[in-house]
C-alpha cells in the first residue's frame, strides 16, 4: 500500500468525540479550501458508523455551503431520522467555525431480491493499455518531479484532458472516459470502498464540462466549485479494483453546469451512478496576458503557478500536484473581473 493511500485512510478513519458527533482532519498541505470529495467522503464514514451492520448504503444527496479551512478540524454532527424494518436514514452536518459547511442525506437499505437491468459498459481500452496522467502531463509540460508521481486514486483518462482539448479544437467533447482505481490492496470494509469512490467521484466529473468549451482549471479565466453531489450505489463492489467511469454534460447554462457520470466494474456492471452541478465562471482576458503577478487555479489532481512567461515554459517550476483542491495566491491584481468564488452561498 502506497503512502498516499495510507494517508487517505488516515484521514478517512474519523475520531468519535461522542454519541453520533466525529471529528475529521485535512491532509496537512497549504491549500485554501478543502476539497469536497474528502468532506463527502467523511460525512458518509460518520453516517454509517451510525447504521447496523448489513444495510449498505444504496444513496446519498450532498450540497457545498461554505469553503473549508484546512487548517481546522471538521466536525460532524449525525441525526438518526430514521431506522426502519428495511431503510435507515442519516443526516450529516459538517461544521467548522460554529457554521455548516456541508451537508449530507444519506440512506442505508439491506438487500432484497427484484427485478434486475442496467446499461450496459460503453466501448474502451482497457486501462493496462492506457498511458498514465503522469505521462500525457510530461508530454504537454515537460519533466515532473518525482514526488508528484505519487497519488492513491490512478486515474487514467480514455479520453482527452482538459488541456489537451484546450489547445487542440477537434478534441472538445461533453462527454470522457476515464478508469480509476486505488493504489493499492483494501480490507473487505463495504463501507470503506464506497467511501473512497464517493472521494475520487469528484476528482474528474465536472471536467465533461470544461471539454466542451475549451476550458481547463489552469487556463487563467476559469474557476469553479462543486455545488451539490448525489450518488446511488446500485451493487457491491471494489474501489481497489479498475472501474470505468463514463462521463457526461447534458447542460450548462447561468455559471453551472451539469454532469451526470456510471461506474462500471472491468467485468461490465454498472454499480454507481453520480450527479452533479458545478459553479463554472469563466473571464476572457482582453489585452492578452494576465497582469503578473498571477493566481494560482484549480485543476483536477493538477495546478499551475508562477506567471505567463513560466506558465508557457512549462516544466516542474509551473506545474504542480494535488487533487483538485484550489489554491490562490495574489500578489498583485486579479487578472479577472471579479475575483473567483469557491464555493456559491444562499
Amino acid at each position: 500500500m502506497s503512502k498516499s493511500l495510507d494517508k487517505l485512510l488516515e484521514l478517512l478513519d474519523l475520531e468519535q468525540i461522542e454519541l453520533d458527533i466525529f471529528r475529521g482532519r485535512s491532509p496537512d498541505v497549504k491549500v485554501q479550501r478543502v476539497f469536497g470529495g474528502q468532506v463527502a467522503g467523511q460525512a458518509l464514514v460518520a453516517a454509517g458508523r451510525t447504521v447496523q451492520s448489513g444495510r449498505p448504503v444504496h444513496s446519498l444527496h450532498a450540497y457545498f455551503i461554505r469553503p473549508g479551512d484546512p487548517a481546522v478540524p471538521i466536525v460532524y454532527t449525525v441525526d438518526r431520522v430514521r431506522d426502519g424494518r428495511s431503510f435507515s436514514t442519516r443526516r450529516v452536518s459538517a461544521i467548522q467555525h460554529g457554521r455548516a459547511i456541508f451537508t449530507l442525506s444519506a440512506s442505508f437499505h439491506h438487500p432484497e431480491p427484484g427485478p434486475r437491468h442496467a446499461d450496459q459498459m460503453p466501448d474502451v481500452p482497457p486501462p493496462e493499455q492506457l498511458p498514465r496522467t503522469i505521462d500525457r502531463l510530461e508530454k504537454l509540460f515537460g519533466t515532473l518531479p518525482a514526488q508528484y508521481r505519487e497519488t492513491p486514486i490512478d486515474v487514467r483518462y480514455a479520453g482527452p484532458l482538459t488541456f489537451e482539448a484546450e489547445r487542440d479544437p477537434s478534441l472538445r467533447r461533453t462527454h470522457n472516459l476515464v478508469w480509476l482505481r486505488v493504489d493499492g490492496e483494501l480490507p473487505d470494509d463495504p463501507l470503506l470502498h464506497v467511501c473512497l469512490m464517493t472521494y475520487a467521484s469528484d476528482l474528474t466529473l465536472l471536467d465533461s464540462v470544461l471539454l466542451g468549451h475549451g476550458l481547463s482549471w489552469a487556463d487563467g479565466k476559469t474557476s469553479g466549485a462543486s455545488l451539490d453531489h448525489a450518488m446511488w450505489f446500485h451493487q457491491p463492489f471494489r474501489a481497489d479494483r479498475w472501474l470505468l467511469y463514463a462521463q457526461e454534460s447534458p447542460v450548462a447554462a447561468g455559471a453551472r453546469g451539469l454532469a451526470r457520470g456510471e461506474v462500471f466494474t472491468a467485468e461490465g456492471d454498472l454499480v454507481v451512478s453520480v450527479v452533479q452541478e458545478g459553479l463554472i465562471r469563466t473571464q476572457l482576458l482582453a489585452g492578452g496576458d494576465p497582469p503578473e503577478p498571477t493566481a494560482v487555479l484549480r485543476a483536477p489532481r493538477w495546478y499551475f503557478a508562477g506567471t505567463p512567461a513560466a506558465r508557457r515554459a512549462g516544466g516542474p517550476d509551473s506545474l504542480c500536484r494535488y487533487e483538485r483542491l484550489a489554491v490562490t495566491v495574489r500578489r498583485g491584481p486579479p487578472p479577472w473581473s471579479h475575483p473567483p468564488q469557491p464555493v456559491a452561498t444562499s
